[in-house]
């Protein structure tokens, strides 16, 4: 329990699943009434594929697995932090421009098949969908990932 709330990085940690889950999953364009510029906000898939993913690849890359966290709700309601997930990414295959992502899911226990899949290209997503496919033991879709800090630790009594 104590590894888990550390994990969360109070209160930084908790503050990027929140903003997070208040984005939008592609990004948005909106332009001042006066029409005088334009703001464009990154969504999930944009941050997720074009920020976090190069730095998870090359943490993998090193030998260090990547704690992520695993976005999964889009709501403004804080009582909605719990569904969000944490996972290990420890492996990944590139097909073309398609990267699968192995990862320990803590829900799921030592099972080497579960993935997250994505596609790395900047093509556009359907509204409402962030493009994210996984069997992770969850009931809600993966909206995006980001790099969360991680370091090992021995279980007490053994150090």
């Amino acid at each position: 329990m104590r590894r888990l709330i550390d994990s969360w990085h109070l209160p930084a940690g908790v503050a990027r699943y929140y903003l997070w889950m208040n984005l939008p999953d592609a990004d948005a364009t909106r332009q001042r009434r006066s029409g005088a510029y334009q703001l464009t906000v990154r969504g999930l898939r944009w941050r997720t594929v074009s920020q976090e993913w190069p730095a998870v690849r090359a943490s993998i890359d090193s030998g260090t697995p990547a704690a992520l966290g695993v976005v999964t709700v889009a709501t403004a309601w804080p009582g909605s932090l719990g569904r969000n997930h944490q996972v290990l990414a420890y492996d990944y295959s590139m097909s073309g421009s398609v990267a699968t992502v192995a990862v320990y899911d803590p829900n799921s226990g030592p099972d080497d098949r579960v993935r997250i899949v994505f596609d790395t290209g900047s093509g556009p997503v359907a509204a409402g969908q962030a493009g994210f496919e996984h069997n992770l033991s969850i009931a809600w879709p993966v909206r995006g990932f980001f790099l969360t800090a991680y370091s090992p630790a021995a279980p007490p009594g053994t150090g």
